[in-house]
């Protein structure tokens, strides 16, 4: 039986991840991590699954091979990610316009409800926590806005209002 694999090859648009120091830190030990420890182990996976016998018909094999592919594109991101990442300093944050790492009081205007986000990269984003990705449309519409500027965000239900109340760290 045959199989037939195509690869298609295409260069990812590499975006600049703003992160501050301590994430930029987590990111390269968890890089050192996959690469002196989980890479020699996949490897050690494979190679015990190959000593098994006939390829073709071991599930081990193919799985260590899987694990090792999903390691290797992990490998490859973070790479990309901590080669392009700009560190944020917090003392170094202008609060007169909403940037990255502000924490930004909002009110909508359609409910009166008021919310404070703190605006961050795409890897530090967790809404639960009150910290929306610059990237986001909401976050992309906050930036550069000053204390009294609306803020006009297209969301699938509409254009949503929200007026920038106050700006922090």
């Amino acid at each position: 039986m045959w199989r037939c694999i195509f690869f298609i090859s295409f260069k990812p648009k590499i975006m600049s991840e703003y992160v501050t120091k301590e994430t930029f830190e987590k990111m390269r030990e968890e890089l050192q991590r996959m690469k002196g420890i989980d890479r020699p182990a996949a490897s050690r996976a494979i190679a015990e699954a190959r000593e098994k016998g006939d390829l073709k018909e071991n599930a081990e094999y193919d799985a260590a091979k899987e694990a090792q592919g999903m390691l290797e594109a992990r490998i490859k991101q973070l790479e990309g990610i901590i080669s392009t990442a700009k560190i944020v300093d917090p003392n170094s944050i202008d609060t007169s316009k909403v940037a990255v790492l502000t924490k930004v009081t909002i009110t909508n205007l359609g409910t009166k409800k008021t919310i404070t986000y703190q605006i961050v990269g795409e890897k530090e984003a967790d809404l639960k926590a009150g910290k929306i990705s610059a990237s986001s449309p909401i976050g992309k519409g906050l930036l550069g806005k000053a204390i009294g500027e609306v803020a006009e965000v297209q969301a699938p239900t509409g254009i949503i209002r929200f007026k920038v109340e106050g700006i922090s760290i």
